[in-house]
């Protein structure tokens, strides 16, 4: 799998909101404890649901019923009705569709949210995007996270609540989206924090290089000397260009108070290479297809959409907070 750039597109609507959706508790909810949509008596008003389009039990209704409420509760002007759960020509594919609305929009404009489930119910299909399902979606994406996204940290070491980042330092966007990452430090003391270096090589030639030059900051002067490394390269970003990146490199080693040819020499060594070719491999194993990427709990999140404008701050801060009061 080739790793893309965060080039900026238009998302449809369904993928949109997936893209905001927070993570499912890490506990399974009994049926009597799932919530049916919220009530819209202020609100828009769904047509009456019609049994007949009910025609297969897989997934249930409680299942979609508790993908919807707990991945859009960070939202409390959201309202939903499951319309229709139906088989399809397809074996074990079923069409799930559902309405939407927001209590709070005056033109009461409703509109309708159409997937695919897949036949072992772990996923859905919409449009051309595969996306978990289920009652715990991101579990497995959260334990392989726990398990194996052991690069740089900031924060408590209690991963109970942890935000990790995948990001290529000469990516514009990741760049870019360093103060966002700063604020929700600050927000969520709470969290660990991981950093993966994730250099996209198809793209960016002196990625992989400051990657290992990270590591070996890191190996010789810890994990703070790390973090100040990594600013420095992304305000130095310009510089990271075939002709001119030894000498930027070296230039911020410098300035963090580092021997440049020590550390220079260190990058070139499997000791640099290791932790940066297994953060590559996390990466694709995770099917991340592009940076900078976020995860809550294991839910993905592409953070990049902060910094772009199409996903406000204050929601990003929903979505994290609703996330760790789910797994309280």
């Amino acid at each position: 799998m080739q790793l893309l750039s965060s080039v900026y597109r238009p998302i449809a609507v369904f993928v949109l909101l997936a893209a905001t959706l927070p993570a499912f508790s890490q506990q399974p909810a009994s049926q009597t404890d799932i919530p049916s949509a919220p009530s819209s008596s202020s609100g828009p008003k769904f047509p009456p649901v019609d049994p007949k389009n009910f025609s297969t039990s897989a997934p249930s209704r409680e299942t979609v019923e508790a993908f919807l409420r707990v991945s859009w509760g960070y939202d409390t002007d959201r309202v939903w009705q499951v319309q229709a759960i139906q088989k399809t020509p397809a074996p074990g594919i079923s069409k799930v569709t559902a309405l939407v609305a927001q209590k709070s929009d005056p033109q009461q404009q409703v509109a309708t949210l159409v997937f695919y489930v897949t036949p072992d119910e772990k996923h859905l299909i919409s449009n051309s995007d595969v996306l978990p399902f289920g009652a715990m979606p991101y579990a497995d994406t959260r334990r392989i996270l726990t398990e194996r996204a052991d690069g740089h940290t900031r924060g408590p070491a209690d991963k109970k609540f942890e935000l990790v980042e995948f990001a290529d330092l000469q990516c514009p966007h990741c760049k870019a989206v360093q103060p966002t990452i700063e604020r929700l430090i600050g927000d969520f003391p709470q969290a660990h924090f991981v950093f993966e270096n994730l250099p996209l090589t198809a793209i960016h030639t002196e990625a992989y290089k400051a990657a290992t030059y990270a590591t070996c900051v890191a190996q010789q002067a810890g994990n703070d000397a790390f973090f100040k490394f990594i600013d420095a390269v992304f305000a130095a970003q310009e510089g990271l260009t075939p002709e001119t990146s030894d000498a930027t490199l070296a230039d911020v080693v410098t300035k963090i108070g580092l021997d440049p040819a020590k550390v220079g020499s260190c990058s070139y060594t499997s000791a640099a290479k290791a932790p940066v070719d297994a953060s590559i491999k996390l990466a694709e194993d995770l099917e991340i297809t592009e940076t900078p990427m976020l995860f809550i709990n294991g839910r993905q999140i592409p953070i990049g959409e902060v910094a772009n404008g199409q996903l406000p701050y204050d929601t990003l801060k929903k979505i994290v907070a609703w996330q760790f009061s789910l797994d309280q």
